[in-house]
């Protein structure tokens, strides 16, 4: 009978959640875990009303506590429980703001129950989970997303541009600086710092929180396609024990056909950076920043600014709330994609191995296929 009664409750909430909503209404959105301190930048904007949040899943009491009081929200929201919270408040979508190592369990959990899902970045540090990961999402037809910050950048999608126009012809290399001074010494929150130093939890440490972000981008510079091989070296050069388990340093290395990329991730910058230079054939184009691109050409001594208008989506709560109201389609390359967030657990698992080995890890062309 309690079988029956869960199958019932979970087809409702499937059929609730695929319904057809009016385009201007706000989309229904559940959270799961409020670990990540990323979670602000959702729980900041509700007035903005795309979005409406109807239920939260924290079984940290503490933690939910804290957001309750610091972002006055209905404590009513909160639930210890996440699939019973799913099937009480039917939500369109869910977002996941806990550790990486968690994304597979609320994928487990919302895509049978045709719920979309948005991950914070990465997808995985571990191939074979984002795979298994991939084939839950597809055979539920839901939307499994990961949210990286540089996505919304002008100066990214203005890269693109210059780079599809033909500014520096083609690819060859691109070197990522990605980065601060350490999520302890920046002050993180406690529960978001204990799994970031739990590679458990986190795959690592600077190798996964940072290397993501230049394996995601060149992915989607590459057009999808993953490296033929990839080397990495980590180090540990902070004292602090806090750090003892996880890496503070890595240096990732990925090998296309024509080009090369070096992905410079690091907890020990004299300073926060998100930034990109990529060499062409002719010339470089470079963000130092998230607003700002330059070009400098062969044989110019002198750099220029390139125009980097605000693209069409600024944050990814509004990208999400378009893709579930069917406004706008995720392309397989798109940075956001699915397909993207494979090929980055591709790299990082093969990064974490080589940097534990000392050996370089070939990556066969099928992502099924052993390394």
């Amino acid at each position: 009978m309690y079988r029956l009664i869960a199958l019932l409750m979970i087809m409702f909430a499937a059929t609730a959640a695929t319904a057809p909503q009016r385009p201007d209404r706000p989309v229904r959105v559940a959270i799961a875990r409020l670990t990540h301190g990323h979670v602000g930048g959702l729980l900041g904007r509700r007035a903005i009303g795309d979005v409406e949040i109807v239920g939260i899943y924290e079984p940290d009491r503490a933690v939910a506590a804290r957001y309750v009081r610091d972002y006055h929200l209905d404590s009513a929201l909160v639930h210890d429980r996440l699939a019973p919270m799913l099937d009480q408040v039917r939500p369109e979508a869910v977002l996941a703001f806990g550790a990486v190592a968690e994304h597979r369990a609320v994928v487990e959990a919302a895509a049978p129950r045709r719920i979309h899902v948005m991950v914070e970045k990465p997808l995985s540090f571990d191939a074979a989970e984002a795979s298994a990961m991939a084939a839950l999402a597809r055979r539920h037809h839901v939307q499994l997303l990961t949210n990286y910050e540089t996505s919304w950048y002008p100066s990214r999608t203005a890269l693109g541009r210059a780079l599809a126009a033909g500014n520096v012809g083609a690819i060859r290399k691109v070197v990522f600086r990605d980065g601060h001074y350490g999520p302890k010494e920046i002050g993180v929150q406690p529960e978001f710092l204990s799994w970031l130093v739990d590679p458990s939890a986190n795959g690592g440490g600077a190798i996964v929180d940072f290397g993501c972000y230049g394996a995601n981008l060149m992915t989607w510079l590459m057009q999808g396609k993953a490296p033929t091989s990839v080397t990495a070296v980590t180090q540990r050069l902070k004292r602090d024990p806090v750090y003892a388990r996880v890496d503070d340093e890595a240096t990732i290395v990925l090998t296309y056909p024509n080009a090369t990329a070096v992905l410079q991730a690091s907890w020990n910058w004299p300073d926060h950076r998100k930034d990109i230079e990529l060499f062409g054939e002719t010339g470089v184009l470079s963000t130092p920043d998230g607003k700002t691109l330059v070009l400098r050409r062969r044989g110019e001594s002198t750099v220029r600014t390139l125009a980097t208008p605000a693209p069409t989506f600024t944050d990814p709560f509004a990208f999400l709330a378009a893709v579930v109201r069917g406004r706008t389609d995720v392309a397989e390359t798109d940075p956001t994609s699915l397909d993207n967030a494979l090929v980055v657990a591709r790299i990082l698992d093969a990064a974490r191995r080589s940097a534990a080995t000392g050996r370089t890890v070939a990556l066969p062309t099928s992502p099924g296929a052993t390394n």
